[in-house]
């Protein structure tokens, strides 16, 4: 695939105010960013995903490294390069409140050089597009959450950037304008031809949107692969076994030898028995320890894991080197 967005070698240290400390906020991180995909880039708080995005947007200059978008050094040529980015920042920042939907829609074009009549009927497309035709003569403070967060999107697509940055999209929405605004997304990708890095807290947004991710933690990129290969890795057998009655002494004791991490919760009328299996074949042991003493099994469940299980076992060191691949 075609990069948009390369980012080699990103070096970024901070002075702490007090002590002068330095802070290495980002050390030597390099990705790219793919045209056409939805990337997450993720990682706890503090961990350097702020200072990243700051940097791709031009708001912070590395002390190292490179960021080229769409063939651009952003630090030689930067207003070329970052005429190809637009982001949609956390708090509806991008929006002034005291301004019509058309009015800022019309405001932010201007911004980049396009009169109203250049813009009228792109406008009216995306009115259409977003939902938000009937509000278009509202003021802004006068609308939803999710509302505000659709329009802040429409005001990142008026500008025909190539990349949108959106942190986190679907903060503060329900459910339902939450499921909106990543159909809208994944729209705008198909029907639009734009990239989407988004920055969130939200695994099932990742889970559901995002063909690769990106993890930082500790100012140093941890994962760089696609969601499903992910899912694939740490997609352990787990299962669930529902008994009725309890496990004798002798059952127990043989769990501990072969499964020394399942979970046992005893009851005299319905107990729960949780094991994670390493190899598909060991679920027979499981059954012979089930069968010595005719234990009564009412159903067997295998559990699914999520990307937030993920996530947080990359975060603590459950991954290794081989898992860490560059794009």
């Amino acid at each position: 695939m075609e990069p948009i967005i390369e980012v080699k070698n990103l070096m970024k240290t901070y002075k702490k105010r007090r002590t002068k400390e330095l802070v290495h906020a980002v050390t030597d991180v390099s990705f790219t960013v793919n045209r056409g995909e939805i990337l997450g880039l993720l990682g706890p708080n503090g961990a350097g995903k702020t200072t990243t995005i700051k940097m791709i947007c031009g708001l912070l200059i590395p002390d190292s490294g490179t960021i080229t978008v769409n063939g651009l050094n952003n630090q030689k040529k930067r207003f070329d390069s970052l005429r190809h980015i637009s982001a949609v920042l956390e708090g509806n920042r991008n929006l002034y409140w005291r301004l019509t939907v058309r009015e800022n829609l019309e405001y932010f074009a201007g911004n980049r050089g396009a009169s109203r009549k250049e813009v009228a009927g792109k406008i009216d497309d995306l009115l259409e597009k977003f939902r938000l035709k009937d509000k278009e003569n509202e003021l802004v403070n006068r609308l939803s959450r999710g509302m505000q967060q659709k329009l802040a999107i429409a005001v990142a697509m008026l500008a025909e950037s190539d990349v949108i940055l959106l942190d986190e999209p679907t903060l503060g929405l329900d459910v339902e304008t939450g499921y909106e605004v990543r159909q809208l997304l994944r729209e705008i990708v198909r029907d639009y031809n734009r990239t989407i890095i988004i920055s969130t807290h939200d695994m099932d947004v990742v889970q559901d949107l995002c063909e690769r991710t990106v993890i930082v933690n500790q100012g140093k990129i941890v994962t760089d692969d696609r969601v499903e290969n992910l899912m694939k890795l740490f997609d352990i057998r787990s299962y669930t076994v529902t008994l009725s009655g309890l496990l004798s002494a002798q059952q127990q004791q043989l769990l501990l030898q072969q499964f020394p991490n399942h979970v046992y919760t005893p009851d005299t009328v319905q107990s729960k028995l949780e094991v994670d299996l390493a190899k598909s074949e060991e679920i027979y042991n499981l059954f012979d320890v089930l069968k010595m003493e005719a234990t009564p099994v009412e159903s067997i469940d295998r559990n699914t894991v999520n990307f937030e299980q993920i996530f947080m076992q990359i975060v603590k060191g459950g991954t290794n080197d081989a898992m860490v691949k560059s794009s």
